[in-house]
């Protein structure tokens, strides 16, 4: 009987061995996949940011053209049309996404209209680094990319009349000699999110464009 049990551990030996090497090699595979999973996930922030950060800028930008927008006619119309203000939205999406390791790719930005007084930036990046080395083929060399899309929304109206006021002029009897009164440009009022907001001083900005990501 103790030869016949030496005989059959010796045999199992080799079961055990190659049992223990393919627990090791699926715990490895497995590590791997969290690997390319936190490399993804990666990617995809640094594009949530960058696309954030450009409708962010591009706010900024705008921010002092909305009270001489709103006193023309048809103004705010138009406010998105003056594309000086992608310049600066696509270096600070391309600078947020370096904060994340990652860059723009090579057509990888793109800044349009997205609907009735919304103007949208899409950008495409990808990682600085890889997965890393694995039991899996090629993943040392395997960037991620990840795309995001933010929408910088105008969420205010004029008020019925047009937010102001009759221009007012400066009292009559103005001494001989001295200029007589111009009419006062009246106060502007907005409608943000059914809240009356005066522009003088300006609102923050916030409270006059939206700055969210789509799918």
């Amino acid at each position: 009987m103790s030869a016949r049990f030496r005989q059959d551990r010796g045999q199992a030996f080799p079961i055990y061995v190659v049992m223990v090497a393919g627990l090791l090699f699926l715990a490895f595979a497995f590590f791997a996949v969290g690997q390319a999973s936190a490399t993804r996930n990666g990617a995809q922030g640094a594009a949530d940011s960058a696309a954030l950060a450009a409708a962010q800028r591009a706010r900024e930008e705008l921010g002092p053209k909305v009270v001489a927008a709103l006193m023309a006619p048809g103004g705010m119309d138009d406010i998105f049309k003056d594309g000086a203000f992608i310049a600066p939205a696509r270096i600070e999406a391309a600078s947020f996404a370096a904060r994340n390791r990652a860059e723009l790719m090579p057509g990888g930005w793109e800044a349009g209209p997205g609907g009735l007084g919304q103007f949208k930036f899409t950008v495409k990046v990808q990682t600085q680094y890889t997965v890393g080395k694995s039991v899996i083929p090629g993943t040392e060399n395997e960037h991620a990319t990840a795309s995001a899309t933010a929408v910088l929304k105008f969420r205010c109206v004029l008020p019925p009349g047009g937010g102001a006021g009759r221009p007012t002029a400066e009292p009559s009897g103005t001494p001989t000699g001295e200029p007589t009164g111009q009419p006062t440009p009246p106060p502007v009022t907005i409608t943000c999110d059914g809240q009356d907001l005066p522009t003088d001083p300006l609102p923050p900005l916030e409270k006059i464009f939206a700055v969210k990501l789509v799918d």
